[in-house]
C-alpha cells in the first residue's frame, strides 16, 4: 500500500536531509484506533540518486505501507516536478514528437515519445479527475500551465497532491496511487467469448 508523506521539500532537499528517517503515520490506515504498526526499513528510488522511501508494516493486516513524499512521482521514475516540466514542455510545443526531442535527446525518438506519453497521459487523466471531482475550484482545463496560473505556483502537481489528498487512491500516476489496470490484451479478453466449439443448443 502506498500513502502520501506530506512535505514541502524538493526531491534534492529530501535526499540531502534524509527526510525518510522522520517519515511516520499518526495511525494505521487499517486500524485507526491503534495497532503494532512498526518501521520496516526503506526502499531505494532510481532518481534522484540517494532517494529512499520509508516503509511501515502492519502485522495484523500483514501489509507493508510505503510513505511516498510529495516531491516524488508515483509508479514512475523521477520527481513530480520533473513530470510536470515534461507536460508543460508538451503543452508549449507543436507536437509530442517535438517535445520529446527536447526533453529526451539522449534516446531515439520513438522511445522518447513513449517516455513522454507515459507522463502526459497520467497527468492529464489525474487533472481531469480532480477538475471533475472539484467543480469550479481548478478551472475547466486539464493543463499544467493553466493550473500553475490558477494556483500561482511552478509546482502544480505537488500542490494538487495536497489538494486531492482524499482522492489519491483513485487518481492515476504520477500524482495518485491507483494501481494501473490490466493490459490491452487483458481488457479485450473480457469482451471475447472463449475459444472452442459453440455450446450445444439449449
Amino acid at each position: 500500500m502506498q500513502l502520501r508523506q506530506a512535505t514541502g521539500l524538493t526531491s534534492e532537499q529530501y535526499v540531502i536531509q534524509e527526510a525518510w528517517r522522520q517519515a511516520s503515520l499518526d495511525s494505521c490506515p487499517f486500524h485507526p484506533k491503534g495497532c503494532d504498526l512498526s518501521r520496516h526499513g526503506t526502499y531505494e528510488r532510481v532518481e534522484p540518486p540517494g532517494m529512499r522511501v520509508a516503509r511501515l508494516y502492519c502485522r495484523q493486516a500483514r501489509t507493508t505501507i510505503s510513505l511516498l513524499p510529495d516531491c516524488m512521482a508515483a509508479r514512475l521514475t523521477g520527481s513530480l516536478d520533473e513530470a510536470e516540466q515534461v507536460v508543460a514542455t508538451v503543452e508549449g510545443a507543436r507536437s509530442v514528437e517535438a517535445a520529446a526531442a527536447v526533453v529526451r535527446p539522449d534516446i531515439e525518438l520513438p522511445g522518447a515519445c513513449r517516455w513522454v506519453r507515459r507522463r502526459l497521459v497520467g497527468v492529464r487523466a489525474a487533472l481531469m479527475a480532480l477538475i471533475t471531482l472539484m467543480p469550479g475550484q481548478l478551472g475547466p482545463r486539464a493543463r499544467v500551465t493553466a493550473i500553475r496560473q490558477l494556483l500561482s505556483t511552478e509546482r502544480a502537481l505537488v500542490a494538487l497532491r495536497e489538494i486531492g489528498a482524499a482522492q489519491l487512491q483513485n487518481l492515476s500516476r504520477p500524482i495518485g496511487f491507483r494501481r494501473p489496470g490490466g493490459g490491452r490484451a487483458e481488457r479485450e479478453n473480457h469482451l471475447q467469448h472463449e475459444t472452442g466449439p459453440d455450446p450445444p443448443p439449449s
